[in-house]
């Protein structure tokens, strides 16, 4: 809580106060980490929260390690499988254990990692630890299961691909990389989804390859001891076997020219503009990375210049938002806007081209800078407030460096980024040949169509 309160005032004090906080950690909690034999590792978190623990598995395995032609979306389909049961446990008796226990459980992939996670009281931790070890050690599945399971990754690509923000994303990965296996989504190709039920044989290779202790850190957060953390996992976790397997992930090649697409959309829907420039993977050494961070937010958050010309003064658009995540490879840094009109989508992109160039030259106001920095730790302390939340903010760190460490060298690195840092950083990513554009909008006999009944009424 003291923590908490100090960041807060962090934002109204002078910069020399500041600055005698930049010592300070961002993380306020104690961790211990232990390495197992097989590669395994155990990150123990214990907090203040009484009662309740949160368990982690976190898999250092997403769709980037999908290397193989016409096999994308395996990672994203073990994320299901893994809850169809195991050689000791059906998935109803699974279920039935999470129910006894009242335990909230579910998973998620991304480009870079799986990641599967349950809350519940530390009297369950040692049957759910051994529940769990089992299902990642023994995962047992039939060819009808498979073939049902990934039906149903069929399902909900399709559900995820009537969203025109999802099919936009899509085509900008796919534009933007030819041959990094981040040109695909989480979700994968779609014929390789259609062909998964022929897959069988696959799918077991790509479990074995991955699901092991060398690429698994579990996380331990809540009400439990370090001592209790390792007895349980040595004891469910330190028979599993290590394998050999290292993905080779094909390096993206430079980008030498502009690159655009657009995405004709079968249904009435505001037009969608994604403007996108190569960016840095995650460092947590290099400045490049979390100095596009503080950027983002002063060219495209909520209290950016433009954000209150677009949204708010000239209400030409009515999301804009930036996006570029933490990666283990080179991402992209994405402005993304939906514009109310057709007819101003290239004023809006011209606006968004105009911030991208503007900051490559111009330098940020030491002060917009600071206030910047200073909301990055104010929310991240206060997203930390059960030990499920410390849980789920530490899991993508975990993935990208396996240790918590790298939170709070983050944190120090980013007290050192300068306007002039900020601005050749900028200059040196956002460069026209780096550059991809994607828009969507109603085909335009649809878009007619509208107009014509609009006139009716």
């Amino acid at each position: 809580m003291k923590l908490i309160i100090i960041l807060s005032l962090l934002i109204c004090v002078p910069v020399m106060a500041m600055a005698q906080q930049k010592s300070r950690k961002l993380l306020p909690y104690n961790y211990t980490i232990d390495d197992l034999p097989n590669g395994l590792r155990l990150i123990t978190v214990p907090t203040d929260y009484p009662n309740l623990v949160a368990l982690y598995f976190v898999v250092q395995t997403g769709s980037r390690n999908e290397i193989e032609q016409g096999k994308s979306g395996f990672a994203h389909f073990f994320e299901h499988m893994m809850f169809r049961g195991s050689e000791n446990y059906t998935a109803d008796q699974r279920e039935a254990i999470f129910k006894r226990a009242g335990a909230e459980t579910n998973a998620y992939t991304s480009d870079d990692r799986t990641v599967y996670h349950a809350t519940f009281s530390k009297d369950d931790l040692d049957e759910i630890v051994k529940m769990e070890a089992d299902r990642f050690k023994s995962l047992k599945y039939a060819l009808p299961e498979f073939q049902t399971e990934s039906l149903a990754v069929k399902g909900e690509y399709d559900k995820n691909s009537a969203n025109p923000f999802s099919k936009l994303y899509e085509v900008l990965r796919e534009t933007a990389f030819k041959t990094h296996t981040y040109s695909h989504t989480t979700m994968g190709y779609l014929k390789d989804i259609q062909d998964m039920p022929n897959q069988f044989d696959y799918s077991q290779e790509f479990f074995k390859r991955f699901y092991r202790p060398e690429y698994t850190t579990v996380l331990l957060v809540g009400d439990v001891t370090q001592t209790r953390a390792l007895d349980l996992t040595k004891k469910y976790l330190g028979d599993w076997k290590r394998g050999d397997y290292v993905a080779k992930i094909p390096a993206e090649p430079k980008q030498t020219e502009p690159r655009k697409a657009h995405i004709d959309w079968p249904s009435p829907t505001l037009p969608i503009i994604a403007v996108a420039f190569r960016g840095p993977a995650y460092s947590d050494v290099d400045k490049d990375k979390i100095a596009l961070d503080l950027l983002a937010q002063v060219a495209f958050g909520e209290n950016s210049d433009l954000y209150q010309k677009l949204v708010l003064t000239e209400q030409k658009v009515d999301v804009l938002a930036p996006d570029f995540s933490n990666q283990m490879d080179p991402e992209l840094f994405v402005a993304l806007a939906r514009v109310k009109e057709a007819k101003d989508v290239d004023y809006v992109r011209d606006q968004i081209l105009a911030t991208f160039k503007r900051y490559s030259t111009e330098l940020i106001p030491a002060d917009k800078l600071n206030a910047t920095r200073s909301r990055l730790r104010y929310s991240f302390a206060m997203a930390m407030d059960s030990s499920s939340a410390i849980a789920s903010t530490l899991a993508p760190f975990i993935s990208l460096r396996r240790s918590p460490e790298t939170i709070d060298k983050l944190a120090a690195l980013m007290e050192t980024i300068s306007p002039q840092d900020v601005r050749d950083i900028a200059a040196k990513y956002f460069r026209d040949e780096s550059r991809t554009i994607v828009t969507l909008a109603p085909k335009a006999k649809e878009s007619a169509k509208n107009n014509v009944e609009e006139g009716k009424q």
